[in-house]
């Protein structure tokens, strides 16, 4: 967060960093303290100095750091300068492009790779190659040239990107209205006993901790999510799984499978990069350690995305093989289970 000497500028001369709501069940506290729960990377000193020069409001009025937020409370971070991951720099990223036309496009996102610019990332993104490999993208909602959807930094796979404005539309229509198709293969801790199932549970934020969102089973928070689910393979303390998503959330899978007790393997933000099932034997520690080396993020793919075609009307399904460290992980796990059968 950066603050600037000049607080004298309206509403409209400044550019929005940031928007938070005050959940329902938010307890009178100091709007700094408040912003340090959900601003990644930001010092309680510089959300003072921010505040000292006008930068924080509330319900559309300047605040001091002292001001309490309670619950429903609009409170935003405004600077003079835009937030820079608007200043898009295109950048000669290679594209892994699994299908091309003049409407849209498919690409295989790496893991490791982050979809947009936001705080803390603002270069190596597959919006900065896009945008250099591509001319006049149109902007979604958010003003992010091409991008319909996303998936997590350490989750691989399949996306598609928008090039004309009216494919934008038309594809978002379709996600919105969850009759795009999009299914995942997971790697999850324990063994699940159902063959098949469904995670229903409002996703928001998690109070605790900024960081990662939770599951509201009452609903009065957070949005709707559904994930069903089947088992793909049991590998003793590990299940192998697909998932599909019928609403997409942030971290829809990842916080839907902690939720039923199978937390997604190495998914360090969940828990899931500490032995979760299985035995105290060193030689077992040992192993899981090789594991999470062989495959070091969250055991998550995107491996098929269907969607109508926005010009010719056509059902397009495009399907993409599990990434190398996924595939070696598994394989890993496939042999320990053989083993200890035996």
């Amino acid at each position: 967060m950066e603050a600037s000497e000049n607080s004298d500028l309206s509403q409209d001369e400044l550019f929005e960093h940031y928007r938070f709501v005050a959940a329902k069940g938010q307890e009178p506290l100091r709007v700094d303290k408040f912003l340090m729960n959900f601003i990644e990377n930001a010092t309680r000193n510089k959300i003072q100095q921010a505040a000292k020069q006008g930068h924080i409001w509330v319900n559309e009025v300047i605040v001091k750091q002292n001001y309490r937020v309670k619950a429903g409370d609009e409170v935003k971070v405004m600077f003079e300068h835009p937030p820079y991951e608007f200043l898009l720099t295109p950048e000669d990223i290679p594209l892994n492009i699994v299908y091309e036309d003049d409407t849209l496009l498919v690409v295989n996102k790496p893991a490791g790779m982050v979809v947009h610019p936001g705080h803390g990332n603002y270069s190596g993104t597959l919006i900065n190659a896009l945008v250099y490999h591509f001319d006049n993208l149109p902007n979604n909602s958010s003003d992010r040239p091409g991008l319909v959807h996303r998936i997590d930094k350490d989750t691989s796979g399949l996306l598609v990107i928008a090039k004309t404005e009216s494919a934008m539309t038309h594809l978002a229509k379709q996600f919105f209205e969850k009759s795009s198709e999009r299914e995942y293969v997971a790697l999850v801790w324990g063994n699940v006993e159902e063959d098949e199932g469904t995670v229903e549970g409002h996703i928001g934020r998690n109070p605790k901790n900024r960081l990662q969102m939770t599951v509201f089973p009452e609903g009065e928070q957070g949005k709707e999510a559904i994930t069903h689910y089947r088992v793909l393979e049991r590998l003793g303390y590990v299940t192998l799984l697909s998932c599909r998503l019928e609403t997409g959330r942030t971290h829809q899978i990842r916080v839907h499978m902690k939720h039923i007790g199978h937390t997604l393997f190495n998914d360090e933000r969940y828990g899931g990069d500490k032995i979760l099932k299985g035995t105290t034997f060193t030689k077992y520690k040992q192993f899981v350690d090789n594991a999470f080396k062989v495959l070091p993020r969250q055991a998550l793919h995107a491996k098929t995305l269907g969607f109508v075609h926005p010009k010719t009307g056509k059902q397009m399904q495009f399907n993409s093989e599990l990434p190398q460290d996924m595939v070696d992980c598994i394989e890993k796990w496939r042999n320990y289970a053989k083993h200890k059968e035996q």
